[in-house]
């Protein structure tokens, strides 16, 4: 007979269970707090990272306020260096006419320089040059005159006898600009409206009747048949004669603006033209002829001035001028 089997006592497994039941509890409780340390971990991780991402940002808008402040000093810099170079012009501009004021005034001080004279010798020449250009540009006869009458004037001021010689220069051209008399353009000009007056004093040719002993069929058809002999060029019907007046006026046009602008070649052809057109109002008469001869008389004015002794003043001052 076997002997029986062993047995366990009872506090002993109850003992089992309870030291498992604590490494269970112990496991779960050391789970949840890893748990609970990597949820805290990574949520640190988060954090920094986002707190990483906004000092990221805060860095690039630093570095995008540097950069626009950057700018901003270079466009800074180059305003003023742009205005220190305007600055340094102007300085230098002021520099030079410091010293121009300092030479004028150093020459006006000099006695040997004569400085009122200087002066006086500056406007006579002013005004003789702008003689020279009233009666070469402008055709101002007066007005020449009035100029040389005030260079002669500051002339007369001045003591040096080497300017004697300039004033009796001065007397002779303006002698030769008395003795012009009228301008040679504004005479030409003057007698072309003149002649432009006597258009419509052409005559008008009558027109050839029938006598009344002509035949009926002659007397018939004179209203519609007009018989003129070949070489006839005098307009006789109205619109003829006006058109070829229209033609005449306009030659006179336009030599009146040839002359205005002195071209010589210009108002000759046009006054030929215009006797062209004579023949077509006037009938050979002594009439035609007499206004064919004052239409060339008109066309051979000269429309420039012509004064051998104009700017003989100005150039003798000038090399006065230039040898003292």
């Amino acid at each position: 007979m076997s002997p029986p089997a062993p047995t366990t006592p009872p506090a002993r497994r109850s003992r089992g269970w309870i030291a498992w039941l604590i490494v269970v509890v112990l496991a779960v409780i050391a789970g949840a707090w890893g748990w609970t340390q990597w949820q805290a971990r990574n949520e640190r991780d988060r954090e920094q990272q986002l707190d990483a991402g906004q000092r990221l940002d805060a860095v690039e808008g630093r570095i995008d306020s540097i950069r626009r402040d950057q700018r901003s000093q270079l466009q800074r810099l180059q305003q003023a260096d742009a205005t220190n170079r305007v600055l340094r012009d102007e300085v230098l501009g002021i520099g030079q006419r410091s010293s121009l004021i300092e030479d004028t005034v150093s020459k006006l001080a000099d006695p040997n320089r004569h400085g009122e004279q200087a002066l006086r010798l500056d406007e006579a020449e002013l005004l003789l040059n702008m003689a020279q250009q009233r009666l070469l540009i402008a055709g101002d006869l007066e007005g020449a005159r009035r100029a040389y009458v005030l260079a002669g004037n500051v002339l007369d001021g001045i003591d040096d006898p080497a300017y004697l010689s300039l004033r009796q220069t001065l007397q002779q051209e303006r002698a030769g600009v008395d003795a012009l008399g009228v301008e040679p353009r504004v005479r030409a000009m003057a007698e072309l409206d003149a002649f432009a007056q006597t258009i419509s004093t052409a005559p008008v040719e009558a027109q050839s009747t029938l006598p009344s002993d002509a035949p009926w069929w002659r007397r018939a058809f004179a209203t519609l048949i007009d018989v003129q002999p070949s070489d006839r060029t005098v307009a006789v019907q109205p619109p003829d004669r006006i058109a070829a007046a229209s033609g005449l006026q306009l030659e006179i046009s336009l030599a009146r603006a040839a002359a205005e602008r002195r071209d010589d070649a210009g108002f000759r052809k046009a006054l030929q033209r215009a006797e062209g057109w004579m023949t077509r109002l006037w009938p050979p008469s002594p009439m035609l002829d007499q206004q064919r001869a004052k239409l060339r008389e008109i066309a051979g004015r000269e429309l420039s001035l012509t004064l051998p002794t104009l700017g003989s003043t100005l150039q003798q001052l000038r090399q006065l001028r230039a040898a003292g």
